[in-house]
């Protein structure tokens, strides 16, 4: 049970230069008294969110953390499992034999073997295969029979299959088809552990029987379900034994060897294993530094030291890691009170050092916005900067990853209405003289420069950019999936992609500033989550800007550590909309979590809402942009 609250508020980063970030010395709350209340919580309404009140005592069961604990590996309890089936399908074959051998450092703990009497006949060739018949499994028990007391051999211990998704995706089946819950243990695979440890040509394949001859086991697989169990115990006991040379010792590095293949470790980074030593079981960002105390690079996890630990064994398949494992002579550790905090803590430090081996989030001022220009006739315009200019009728989508993808966004604008697209300042009044371009001749401007066009008429069409950019983008999407049609009935499909890329683009930076403007408006949200542990996760977000962040223990009253965080918290001062007070990535992870199920909102000063009809609900995202604007062919 945590002590009390720890809230997070301004200071400097470790190792920065206290420009930005979350304070990382003592906590800027201390002793908060946590009481409960006299009375119980009212009872929560169907279809009506309750309040923070009302809810606060309601704590949740424990859930399992996320990915395996860093548990050395003499000290895990596997159970190896094999099956004998009717077939290849879990949806439509059934389990004929079950075999399963516990073991924990090495020695045998419990075995379980039996047929299984299954609900139809045995195919011909499965007995041919096995050996088991009808006549064998009519007088066994059924698999719901058989369940039980498997699953109580198997409890608390890692499961253990050769070719696992098969056995597992049997087992489920069963559990299902008994009404029983599927307790989804951890699951070690012998056959990727082989692929991962194994060199290439050491064998010939990754097949039980072969494996079981090169690795010397005991038992000779029979395709009888104990008989297969047993050499499977064999082959992955010979297996962890080649793992410590990968610099593999704990549950969490086996896992990680599985996912990623194996491969050997340079000594060079062998070498550095130590750099992990100390460093805590808990979430929070770490710095790679060099001798000179430069930070090469920055990343987060919720358990820092299996993380830290994972750059030193083959489950790291990255060259550019391997070659800043090998410069490094320190980690620098940043507990975290809560996963948010960490996220930012993160692109804040990554922002601040700039460090040459993280590749994303290195220069979030630098990101470019598409800005309708506040002139006598806007235009449109790709800029590096947000200012204070909304009086004068400007308007701004973004940020965007690149000037390029900046660019497709004005060109989707300006194929959809016709803007004018020369970067000239045009006077209210034509100059003498002036002359129309080419635009003009075909339409696709008004030439407003010679007067042609009058302002009332064009301030039309740049109300309709202005709309589309903060509000409803249909225009832009309307035009555009009138030019796909075209394109794809001639065939022009290559001209059909480039024209569905220009609107995605827009749409994306469109939907992007319409989620962060309000956000980025609002002078305070306090929003709370439970704990998967029970208690609260609090947070306080000023301008889009993670201002502070605290933790309450499981039971206790969270309202005193929120008037306590709110006081404590960051003073944030605004930037021009729609530009939040912090990075745009850092926003929208605030917004993420915000958005996250469970998350209770506590107070809101001012209004965050999004438009109804924006560019996110026609697909800005991304996720729906496809079918919102058609295939390309």
């Amino acid at each position: 049970m945590d002590p009390g609250p720890a809230a997070s508020g301004l200071g400097a980063e470790a190792g920065g230069t206290g420009r930005t970030g979350l304070s990382v010395g003592a906590p800027s709350v201390r002793g908060v008294a946590l009481t409960s209340p006299t009375t119980p919580p009212a009872a929560t309404r169907e279809h009506q969110q309750a309040s923070f009140e009302e809810l606060w005592s309601h704590e949740p069961a424990d859930e399992p953390p996320a990915g395996l604990p860093a548990v050395p590996l003499h000290e895990v309890d596997f159970v190896v499992v094999d099956l004998e089936t009717t077939g290849a399908s879990a949806a439509t074959c059934a389990i004929t034999e079950v075999g399963a051998v516990r073991v924990r450092g090495g020695e045998v703990v419990a075995e379980l073997g039996t047929l299984v009497r299954p609900p139809g006949p045995i195919p011909a060739e499965i007995t041919a295969l096995t050996g088991i018949s009808d006549a064998m499994v009519a007088s066994a028990p059924s698999i719901g029979q058989v369940l039980a007391p498997l699953l109580e051999v198997a409890r608390g211990a890692v499961l253990v299959a050769h070719n696992a998704p098969f056995d597992v995706s049997f087992l489920k089946a069963a559990c299902a088809a008994t009404d029983r819950e599927w307790p989804a243990p951890p699951v070690v695979d012998t056959l990727r552990l082989a692929r991962a440890v194994l060199s290439r040509g050491e064998v010939r394949n990754h097949k039980l029987g072969t494996l079981a001859e090169h690795l010397s086991a005991r038992t000779t697989p029979t395709h009888r379900a104990l008989d297969d169990a047993r050499a499977t115990v064999d082959v992955l006991h010979a297996l962890l034994g080649r793992v410590g040379s990968l610099g593999v010792t704990d549950l969490a590095g086996l896992e990680q060897l599985c996912a990623r293949g194996g491969g050997r470790v340079p000594d060079a980074v062998r070498r550095k294993r130590t750099l992990a030593d100390g460093l805590p079981s808990a979430p929070g960002v770490y710095l790679f530094k060099d001798a000179r105390g430069r930070v090469l690079y920055v990343g987060t996890s919720r358990d820092l030291r299996a993380r830290v630990r994972s750059y030193f064994t083959a489950a790291e398949r990255r060259t550019r890691m391997a070659e800043m494992v090998s410069l490094a002579t320190s980690v620098t550790p940043v507990v975290c009170a809560t996963p948010l905090e960490a996220q930012v803590r993160e692109l804040r430090l990554i922002a601040e050092h700039d460090p040459h081996y993280n590749r994303r989030s290195r220069r979030p001022d630098r990101l470019p916005w598409v800005k309708l220009t506040g002139e006598a006739y806007p235009r449109m315009s790709v800029v590096r900067e947000v200012r204070d200019d909304a009086s004068a009728g400007t308007a701004y989508a973004g940020p965007f990853s690149s000037v390029g993808a900046a660019r497709a966004a004005v060109e989707a604008l300006q194929d959809a209405l016709p803007l004018r697209r020369c970067t000239t300042r045009l006077p209210l009044r034509p100059a003498a003289g002036a002359a129309a371009c080419a635009l003009a001749e075909i339409g696709r401007c008004g030439a407003p420069c010679t007067g042609a066009q009058s302002h009332a008429d064009y301030a039309a069409v740049s109300d309709l950019a202005r709309s589309a950019m903060v509000g409803d983008p249909s225009p832009v999407l309307a035009a555009a999936r009138g030019r796909l049609s075209e394109l794809v009935a001639l065939e022009r499909f290559e001209e059909a992609a480039a024209v569905r890329d220009r609107s995605l683009a827009f749409l994306r930076g469109a939907a992007r500033a319409q989620r962060l403007a309000p956000l980025a408006a609002a002078p305070e949200v306090v929003a709370a989550r439970r704990r998967p542990g029970g208690g609260w996760e609090l947070v306080v977000v000023r301008h889009g800007r993670l201002a502070g962040t605290t933790t309450t223990p499981p039971g206790a009253d969270p309202r005193p550590a929120v008037e306590a965080l709110r006081a404590t918290a960051e003073v944030v001062a605004p930037r021009a909309p729609p530009e939040p007070a912090c990075s745009a990535e850092e926003a929208e992870r605030v917004a993420a979590w915000l958005e996250g199920d469970g998350v209770r909102l506590v107070s809101v000063e001012g209004v965050w809402a999004c438009p109804v009809a924006g560019a996110g609900a026609s697909g800005g995202s991304g996720a729906h942009a496809p079918t919102v604007l058609g295939s390309a062919g």
